[in-house]
């Protein structure tokens, strides 16, 4: 693992002497600590971006197949009918009260929804073959995904910042220790991780350590 600000590596050897067509970075961290914003700043330097989130949301809850379990589970108020032609979309609010109130619910709603997400990257990754990825995964140690990826990267901040930029985004600070609580520690990610992007300073100070990373990644 290394924190970006000083470049030390672990585990693997050293990045440079090592020469990769293709690339797969897994971003993790914690909720509220900047993995999107790790990620935009990626792909603005040439990787293919994925937020596995995003993907949830517009891809996987979208099937017919999910749609239906959850309606078999939660019943009828858990979608409203406002999609298009009347289809039955999420209430996300809704699903998120009942997932992360209670831990068997959110792994069963974690094996529902996880093949999907998995076969999003599966479908990204052939049809780009040669491409750089960036990937987001909240869960990816978690659920002991790294064997997807040749390098994890950890965005990491104080926990007083993440829980204020939590608030900022309207989660009530109960919420956001809830859903806090339902990761693996970060300190733990940071342990695991590659590298570490510590992103509690100015834009251009978060900027800098991208650089440094993509520096110190092999070559294409």
């Amino acid at each position: 693992m290394g924190i970006l600000t000083e470049m030390p590596l672990r585990g693997r050897g050293h990045p440079a002497k090592r020469v990769l067509s293709t690339m797969k970075l897994g971003i993790t961290g914690g909720i509220g600590c900047g993995k999107s914003t790790v990620a935009r700043a990626l792909e603005q330097r040439g990787f293919r971006r994925l937020d596995s989130d995003r993907i949830v949301r517009e891809q996987v809850l979208v099937e017919p197949t999910v749609l239906a379990a959850l309606v078999a589970r939660y019943g009828e108020g858990v979608v409203e009918r406002t999609g298009a032609g009347g289809q039955p979309v999420v209430r996300r609010p809704v699903l998120a009260e009942r997932v992360f109130a209670d831990d068997a619910e959110r792994v069963w709603l974690e094996e529902l929804t996880h093949p999907g997400v998995f076969a999003a990257w599966q479908a990204a990754f052939a049809a780009e073959p040669a491409a750089r990825w960036a990937v987001e995964v909240p869960l990816l140690f978690e659920k002991g995904l790294e064997k997807w990826f040749d390098f994890t990267i950890c965005v990491a901040c104080a926990p007083a910042q993440q829980l204020a930029r939590l608030e900022q985004r309207g989660l009530p600070r109960a919420l956001a220790g809830q859903r806090i609580s339902k990761q693996l520690p970060l300190v733990r990610k940071i342990e695991l991780s590659d590298f570490v992007l510590w992103n509690e300073g100015t834009p251009s100070f978060l900027e800098a350590q991208v650089d440094r990373l993509t520096d110190a990644l092999p070559a294409a």
